[in-house]
This record gives structure tokens, sequence and C-alpha cells, in this order.
């Protein structure tokens, strides 16, 4: 029953969604009408915000574009290959490779939800060997998989009111930084892992479609010419038929090691000095570094280079439309005025469930979890600590962590609706074949419809 009714969502998605950049310029005409009849905010000062907002995802987009096509580059590397060849012998069945991937997308975005790269590569590689693989219904699990992030190492919220000196405590919002061992390390974000890898498994294998006819990897490719070169084979056709000092260089394993090494170098000083700190930046380095090992010689990781990149250019221009509506919420004051009507209705016993509704509404305007609580997060701790005006200074503290942990679980969860973070998947999923959001996003309603009820519960119910 459950899949038919999946399969019933998956057609009314199809029907009915849009492609991704179609559905940001819906968002971006919506958002600019909702501002302008709700707040005071004059036109020009929402255009302005429009524009000025365009920019301010740019570090972003290309921190999302340098981690795509690094991590794409290390798994066109002979050892990596080679890896997931042996690993795929283990696998023989679709109801495994769904199984294997969300479980272990689950647990590697535990390190940073930039890892779903990694999980994609696996799912594609996966699909290619394995006979009667639902493909859109793969990439729906890839996608789902990585909610776990949220709960990780490099969870953006509780990352930040562990910062000294952050935007909330210089705007005298927070009088002091709040202690990870309140969100990361809280008995509530530990059961939210335990949801994510064990429960986020079985219910996709209970949605899985009774058919892949037609839908399989090879039935969706627009391009059947099928270019099975090594990176290593085509590093040497390139070769001169005589002595080169050119081809010397360009294949000289020596240089490309020794810087490298260099990267190593630092990696094991920015890790020694700064614990595990892991961000965006760190992860990309990481990746760069361990893909020059990997391929050895320039030319050879060059070439594994400009075959990841060739699968970003229709992602690129969509991020500048995302951050401009980003723009008109802080520039209107929508984002603020939407979540302090919100909090006007909370109470000791729903102000979680009211954080948790909140971040999920407005992610589908600013789906950016960071950028999202900076419109909201001040309303969010304000409304709390209104609440506990006269409680201790730890119990604010916990109340304060469980509103903010509840406003990221919200605003992942709805991410599966949001297709912004399909853009990170799609370069290695979508490369060389017919494949849409719409096509995706529906068999992952009803997965939102049931970890919506089972979160708020959670968020509600469990103790810190």
């Amino acid at each position: 029953m459950l899949t038919k009714l999946g399969q019933k969502f998956t057609d009314a998605f199809i029907k009915y969604m849009p492609s991704a950049y179609v559905f940001a310029l819906l968002l971006t005409l919506i958002t600019i009408l909702v501002s302008l009849v709700i707040t005071d905010s004059k036109p020009i000062t929402v255009l302005e915000g429009w524009y000025d907002g365009f920019w301010k995802l740019l570090s972003f987009g290309m921190q999302i574009v340098l981690i795509i096509i690094t991590a794409y580059s290390i798994a066109q590397s002979s050892p990596v290959k080679n890896g997931i060849d042996n690993f795929s012998m283990r696998i023989s069945t679709p109801i495994q490779v769904y199984v294997t991937v969300i479980a272990f997308g689950a647990l590697i975005s535990l390190i940073s939800f930039g890892m779903v790269v990694i999980t994609a590569i696996l799912a594609r590689e996966l699909a290619l060997r394995i006979k009667g693989v639902h493909y859109p219904f793969l990439v729906a699990c890839v996608y789902f998989s990585n909610g776990s992030w949220v709960s990780g190492l490099s969870s953006s919220i509780p990352l930040l009111l562990n910062t000294d000196n952050n935007f909330l405590i210089e705007s005298g919002i927070l009088n002091d930084t709040i202690s990870t061992s309140y969100t990361l390390s809280s008995v509530l974000n530990i059961a939210m892992i335990g949801l994510f890898v064990i429960i986020t498994p079985l219910i996709m294998w209970l949605l899985i479609p009774k058919s892949s006819e037609g839908k399989e990897l090879r039935d969706l490719k627009t391009d059947t010419t099928e270019d099975n070169t090594s990176v290593k084979e085509e590093a040497l056709s390139y070769k001169l038929p005589f002595k080169a000092v050119s081809d010397a260089l360009n294949n000289a394993g020596w240089l490309q090691i020794g810087v490298a090494l260099l990267g190593v170098s630092y990696i094991i000083y920015h890790f020694a000095t700064k614990g595990f700190d892991l961000n965006f930046n760190i992860m990309i380095f990481i990746f760069l570094i361990v893909g020059m090992l990997l391929h050895i010689t320039p030319m050879r990781y060059s070439i594994a280079m400009k075959r990841a990149s060739s699968n970003i250019s229709g992602i690129l221009f969509q991020y500048p439309f995302y951050a401009g509506i980003m723009g008109i919420m802080l520039a209107s004051g929508l984002g603020a005025k939407i979540s302090d009507v919100l909090a006007s209705v909370a109470t000791p016993e729903s102000y979680a469930f009211i954080s948790y509704l909140t971040g999920g509404i407005i992610n589908f305007a600013i789906p950016s979890a960071g950028g999202e609580f900076a419109v909201i997060g001040p309303s969010i701790i304000n409304m709390v600590q209104d609440l506990g005006a006269n409680l201790p200074a730890t119990e604010v503290n916990a109340i304060t962590a469980r509103a903010a942990m509840s406003m990221a679980y919200g605003e992942s969860l709805s991410n599966l609706l949001q297709p912004f973070f399909l853009l990170m998947v799609f370069p290695v999923m979508g490369a060389g074949i017919k494949i849409q959001a719409r096509d995706v996003v529906g068999y992952l309603f009803i997965p939102f419809v049931v970890m919506f009820v089972l979160q708020a519960l959670m968020v509600t119910y469990i103790p810190l």
C-alpha cells in the first residue's frame, strides 16, 4: 500500500513540480509579493534587497562547486575505482543497494553535508553495476541520507552558538556561548542520529518501487556512447612520440606528490592545533590533497578535474537566485515578521515545536541553515529567553539549545521538498541522463511526513 501511495505522490510531483531553476524563479516572485503585502517595505527596498542578496552566496556556491569536483576527481582514481569494484561484488540486489546507500550516506554525512557527493558517486557506480535499480528512487535515497548532517560535526547552528563573539553575542541577544554539550552531545541529538541511521533505511525499504522498468540508469541515458577510457590511459595518449621536457613535467609524480605532502603537513597542523575542526574549507583542501596523492601526476589529476567539472554548469547560475530570495527576506524584514507571529503563540510546552515548524517554513525561502538562522535566530532566542526569564542560567541555556536545534531539524527536513541541495547531487548522479527534481522529490513526500511526525514528537518530549 505504501509503495502505491508513494507512486501516486511521485506522479503528482512529476505533473506539477517544475525544474529547480523554475522553482527558484517562482519563489522569488512569491517572496517579493508576500513582502510587499505583509511588511511596510517599499518596492525599491525589496528590489535592492534582492539585488544585494544576489552576491551573498558567491563563496558558498564556489565551495559547493569545489567540493563536487574534488570529490568526483577522487572517485576517478584507480585505487577508489578498484575499491568500489570490490565493494560492489558484495552487493547483488537492488534492495541491498538502496539500504546500503542510505545507511552509508547517513553515517558519512555526520562528518559534513558535503559528503553527500561521496554517497552520490557510490550510488551511481552501484547503479551501473547492478541490474534492476530504480534510478530516480536511488537518487531520492542519496538525498534523504544527507539529512543526518544537521546532527553531525558540521551542523552550522550549534557550531555558531559555541563560537566566541558570534553575532548573537555581539548584538546582546546572548551573554555567552552555548556549549555543544547542550546541542550536538545532547540526548536529543544522539536520539536524532539513531533516527537517521536506523529508521531512515527502514522507511525507504518500505517504499521501494515494485518495478524499475524504464527507470534504470541505462534507460535514462541521453548519450549512449560511453567513454571507458581511464584517466591513466587518457594521460598516456597526450604524450608526444618523442622525448620532451614538457611531457616529463606534465607526468612528474615527484612534483605533484611533493606539493601534496606540503598539504598533508598543513592538515596535520590544522587538526593538531584546532582539534576536530571540520568546515567546508578544510574539507575541500583535504579532498584536493587526497586527489593529488591518488592520481600521482599533474596530467592525470588535470584530466580528472576536467571530467569532474563538465557536469556542474547547469547549477552554477541558480545559487544567486536563492541568495536573492534570502536578501529579500532580510531587507524587508519578512523572515523576522513570520517568526515573530509564530513565536507569539509559544508556550513552555510548545516552544520547541514552534521553533521546529518555523525552521521548516522559512527554509523554503532561505535554503541555508546559517542564512536562515541569521534572519530568524534572534526572534527564536528572544522567544525562549522570555519564557525562561525566571529560570537559572543553565536552564535558559538548555531551552535555548533545544529551540535552536529544533529549528535546525525543521530546516533540514524541509530540504526534502526544497530542491536547492539536489543541486549538489545532480552533477554526479544526473550526468548524461534526463532527470529533474520532479522525478525525485515525489519519492520523498511520505518520508517527509513520517519524519515530520517523529521529529516533532522528539523535539517536544525527549530531554536534552
